[in-house]
């Protein structure tokens, strides 16, 4: 009998006895960490702390400050507060995991708020993380799942078990109370150490934590005031129809009455983007350009062009500008740390001849505006542009909002725009669809129907957009007059018969297998929508096909 086993990490190899947990083989790399050791991937695959090596095997180790120990990291912090919630304030106490908020997450609770209160919960959840309590990963039958959140009153979970198919389910126990995450979780209370919470109002407060975009330490909170107003509009039309978690939308699909959600929730779209066309023209005095901006596969393309259609309608015609033609000679842009041309930086723009070109078109000049060439590498000179007395100028481009652009320009002109598919929609209370992945799922299938990219290519690209935007847009979305929010409450169930086939794409061995899965698990939740009742301008069809504007 074989005894001994041996292990790679750090590309050295190890002799280990059988059996040994990874929680017991990681004390011996914690020092290479700076902070608690998380989870593991072993042989390509990603598991939990508790798990046994019983065989030859290839382990890397995770701490937050990798996007997969990040989540288990933010995952076990939710776990920690919730149950020092319920510890507080008694067990029909809850919180509802919203949305995104400058680098943390909003979390609304069930009781009214004070500050006292906020610092009773930090204290709280010290003490349970200095209690090193174990969280316990723990396979039950689907039937006791359902019948123990039934008890607790967590009507969400009852709706995501009767969902699914599988006879047993995984859940998490802390102490008496169990409940269901969507990603790995750490074994213990104790790694889980790095938080803080930032009293917001008596309806909540926000969760912060490092993340791998600030060098992985705790941000200091900057309220966005824009961006919680469009969350919450959003989430106060949510809880008006009723959709405000995966098992809601599913109710609606099951019951045949998707056609009826799509219509109305296109046509609030559509009267908000009217909204905005008209804020535009009561400014047309003043305003001569209009700047768009927002993060990958938020929807601009097709956002800018019904946003033309809507001002044609008030007798404006604008002349769009993409900032993508103002590219400098491929000779002349520059590189990043790895000698990659470096796209996406506003050095790699040719400001010079961008500001001075807008400038002679608002006074009335003439001028031929160039067109960038991928290909060569270069700008072709080839339209002409002249601002008539009732057109305006629409620019768009990531760095559009940049206080830096068209600063020979009163700000009294410019009306800037940010747009963002600022997702709604939660899995259930304590887990909430990322507006990240819900981009992401946009661009996988947008890469594939128009590039004929894999998941893998899209999947591999993806760390270097969204570092991107973290440099290039996310500072300036408070720069904006308006926020435009894109995402459709109802368009994770059309992207799931779009995206789901794909992601089986990925073979096992794929550095990214772990990413679609993860993907693919989360797309589980949702019934699939068909796209026949979408309209053809819809923001969506920009993505799967079918656009009047793109096709």
């Amino acid at each position: 009998m074989i005894d001994s086993i041996n292990i790679t990490v750090n590309n050295k190899n190890y002799k280990i006895s059988k059996g040994m947990t990874l929680e017991e083989i990681s004390k011996d790399f914690q020092k290479d960490f700076r902070y608690p050791i998380l989870l593991a991937k072993v042989n390509n695959q990603m598991k939990e702390l508790n798990e046994v090596v019983n065989e030859d095997s290839t382990i890397e180790f995770f701490d937050l400050t990798v996007k997969q120990g990040n989540r288990a990291h933010i995952g076990c912090l939710t776990y920690i507060l919730l149950y020092a919630i319920k510890k507080l304030f008694g067990e029909n106490s809850n919180i509802v995991v919203q949305h995104s908020l400058d680098k943390g997450i909003y979390i609304k609770t069930s009781f009214r708020l004070t500050e006292a209160r906020l610092d009773k919960i930090k204290d709280t959840m010290n003490s349970i993380i200095a209690a090193d309590m174990p969280i316990t990963n723990v396979t039950v039958d689907r039937m006791e799942a359902i019948k123990y959140f039934e008890s607790v009153n967590d009507s969400a979970k009852v709706g995501i078990m009767n969902y699914s198919t599988n006879k047993y389910v995984n859940l998490y126990r802390l102490g008496n109370y169990y409940n269901y995450f969507y990603t790995l979780m750490p074994t213990s209370t104790k790694k889980a150490k790095d938080f803080d919470l930032t009293y917001i109002g008596t309806e909540g407060f926000v969760l912060r934590f490092p993340t791998i975009y600030i060098n992985d330490r705790i941000k200091e909170y900057t309220h966005h005031p824009n961006m919680f107003e469009v969350f919450q509009e959003c989430r106060d039309w949510a809880e008006i129809i009723k959709v405000g978690n995966s098992v809601e939308l599913n109710n609606v699909v099951a019951q045949g009455k998707i056609n009826d959600l799509i219509r109305i929730d296109e046509t609030l779209q559509s009267n908000r983007l009217l909204e905005l066309a008209k804020t535009i023209n009561s400014k047309k005095d003043k305003v001569k350009i209009v700047l768009i901006a927002g993060p990958s596969s938020s929807g601009k393309t097709t956002t800018s062009r019904k946003l033309c259609m809507y001002l044609h309608s008030f007798g404006i015609n604008p002349k769009v500008i993409s900032m993508d033609d103002y590219f400098k000679e491929r000779t002349e842009t520059p590189k990043d740390e790895n000698g990659n041309h470096d796209y996406e930086c506003l050095e790699a723009m040719d400001m010079k001849l961008f500001d001075k070109q807008i400038e002679e078109i608002l006074s009335g000049k003439e001028v031929t505006i160039p067109t960038f060439n991928f290909s060569l590498g270069k700008k072709e000179y080839k339209n002409k542009l002249k601002l008539g007395e009732k057109e305006l100028v629409l620019i768009e481009g990531i760095h559009a909002l940049d206080d830096k652009v068209l600063t020979n320009i009163p700000r009294s002109k410019k009306f800037k725009i940010y747009i963002s598919a600022l997702t709604e929609l939660n899995m259930d209370d304590h887990n909430r669809v990322s507006t990240t992945d819900n981009r992401l799922l946009r661009r996988i299938i947008r890469d594939n129907r128009t590039r004929n990219y894999s998941v893998e290519q899209t999947l591999k690209s993806w760390s270097n957009v969204r570092a991107g935007e973290e440099k290039y847009i996310f500072p300036f979305q408070d720069e904006a007059d308006f926020t435009f929010n894109t995402a459709l409450i109802y368009e994770i169930g059309v992207l799931k018969t779009y995206v789901e086939p794909l992601l089986y794409s990925v073979s096992r061995d794929s550095e990214f297998y772990e990413d679609a899965q993860r993907l693919s698990n989360f797309l589980k939740l949702f019934l699939p929508i068909p796209a026949d009742s979408m309209p053809q301008d819809s923001i969506l069809r920009e993505f799967i096909g079918g656009s009047c504007f793109h096709e």
